[in-house]
């Protein structure tokens, strides 16, 4: 028994080997192909480009390791059945789940070891991606700002329709939007025709110089009843020059590592700690805010003071007691004060919000690295299964069907990971999603492949269709008596 299950081990272990070199060099050169517009013709070196790929490289783990387990899985498994191996096996007693002993003993320890590189090569590379593509714009700027979307620079966010020049610096069709001090979102933006950047390798200071453009800036009155007209200003310059500092973004060192602010950077223990942190500091501004809303609701006293008999019941209309003057006045008040609650409630609405999606996004990252672990174990208890029960080896029918699952399960992923962050649905459950709907589709093949049973019946689907073509064939063509 141990003879076979050596040869098991070593046949699954040589076609996992060539599978996930194979996906992860593919997946490589999606990398490359992402981030080519940003890294060629920017005169960096060799050195430092095999530095952005290298840590860019732990981020393809978690696709490409459960795709190659599923894919060796039924390429193994497939050749074994379609040259009758099992079938040789199960002759001389040995069944599938013997077989699969082994195996599925591997396949625990790469879950084991695909959770411990989640928890701390993952966090140390995405850090170290980050801050090196962060650092890189102190020597060179343009990298700072990408073609065709925003991009956050300091307290900009910057868009320009094309980069040209030497080091593309000579920018093209620029749009700024300038943050708010108060976080309230860009109540300035500003559009110009052509603009320049011009940075020092020994200034922390980057400076945008813009020409031929409008300066926009919305503006807040002081009374909310005059905030419903949203007025802004408007000015035009032939010439703008904006200073960004970014020595708190860009340390002058692209070796040095300051950026530790995102929930991927984080172990579980680190992610544990934050979360407790998140939902206290979260509950005190909810407690905060219904105290001081609670101070806003009393009504400010008035100049005059109405006696009324304690035999009297108070009228319906309380107005009535009052002149109409004082009647326009407490409903000015009145009016202002609902004005003034219904804003702040709002704001503070869309904050709590944005913090939640942030606790959101950092329960996600604390139950990621579990569903990679598992996902290892998911995948071989289909892929194993599968390959036994269609008896097809090489990169034909196995690829398309290792191609179809894997594209289910990190569609299912990320449609859970998209409505958990926006709080449509708890993080767990978006974070087990993919592995919750496909468990069940790992433990029927493994039952069907245990049982020697098909993978589809097809006798039971096409039996009421052959009784029902029966009966229209008997009517139409009796049998004689």
């Amino acid at each position: 028994m141990k003879i076979l299950d050596k040869y098991l081990l070593k046949t699954f272990l040589t076609t996992f080997t060539m599978v996930f070199v194979i996906l992860f060099f593919i997946f490589i050169l999606q990398t490359v192909w992402l981030f080519i517009a940003e890294l060629a013709g920017k005169d960096l070196d060799f050195f430092m480009i095999l530095k952005f790929l290298l840590f860019a490289m732990p981020r393809i783990i978690p696709l490409v390791l459960p795709l190659s387990v599923l894919l060796s899985s039924i390429m193994t498994f497939g050749n074994l059945a379609e040259n009758y191996e099992f079938a040789a096996m199960k002759s001389a007693g040995i069944s599938l789940q013997r077989a699969m002993r082994s195996l599925t003993i591997f396949i625990c320890i790469l879950s084991v070891i695909s959770f411990f590189f989640a928890n701390n090569v993952i966090p140390y590379a995405e850090y170290k991606f980050i801050n090196f593509r962060t650092n890189i714009a102190q020597v060179k700027p343009a990298l700072a700002i990408a073609e065709g979307q925003f991009s956050d620079v300091g307290a900009y966010n910057i868009k320009v329709n094309k980069k040209s020049g030497n080091n593309g610096n000579t920018l093209t069709g620029i749009t700024i939007h300038k943050k708010s001090v108060a976080g309230e979102g860009g109540k300035t933006v500003i559009k110009a025709k052509n603009g320049e950047l011009i940075s020092s390798e020994k200034s922390s200071t980057l400076q945008l110089v813009l020409n031929d453009g409008y300066y926009y800036e919305d503006i807040i009155p002081k009374k909310y009843e005059d905030r419903s007209k949203l007025p802004f200003a408007k000015s035009s310059f032939k010439k703008y020059i904006i200073n960004i500092d970014l020595s708190k973004l860009n340390p002058t060192d692209v070796n040095d590592a300051s950026i530790t602010n995102t929930n991927n950077m984080l172990n579980v223990s680190e992610l544990s700690y934050t979360l407790d942190s998140l939902h206290k500091k979260m509950n005190t501004d909810i407690v905060s805010f219904s105290e001081n809303i609670n101070q806003r609701l009393i009504i400010p006293k008035t100049n005059k003071t109405i006696i009324i008999p304690k035999n009297k019941p108070l009228p319906d209309d309380i107005l009535s007691l009052y002149k109409t003057q004082e009647k326009l006045d407490i409903l000015k008040v009145a009016n202002s004060t609902i004005e003034s609650i219904i804003y702040s409630v709002n704001g503070t609405n869309t904050e709590l919000e944005t913090k939640q999606k942030i606790i959101n996004n950092h329960i996600l990252s604390f139950y990621d690295k579990f569903v990679i672990a598992y996902a290892c174990f998911l995948m071989f208890f289909i892929g194993a299964p599968l390959g036994a029960i269609i008896r097809k080896g090489g990169l034909g029918l196995p690829i398309v069907f290792a191609i179809l699952i894997f594209i289910s399960f990190h569609f299912i992923n990320t449609f859970g990971k998209r409505i958990s962050q926006e709080d449509g649905m708890s993080p767990v459950l978006g974070s087990w999603m993919s592995s919750i709907i496909l468990s069940p589709l790992a433990i029927l093949l493994t039952y069907r492949a245990t049982n020697d049973i098909g993978l589809i019946n097809m006798d039971v689907i096409l039996a009421p269709f052959q009784k029902v073509f029966q009966k229209i064939y008997e009517k139409i063509f009796p049998f004689p008596k």
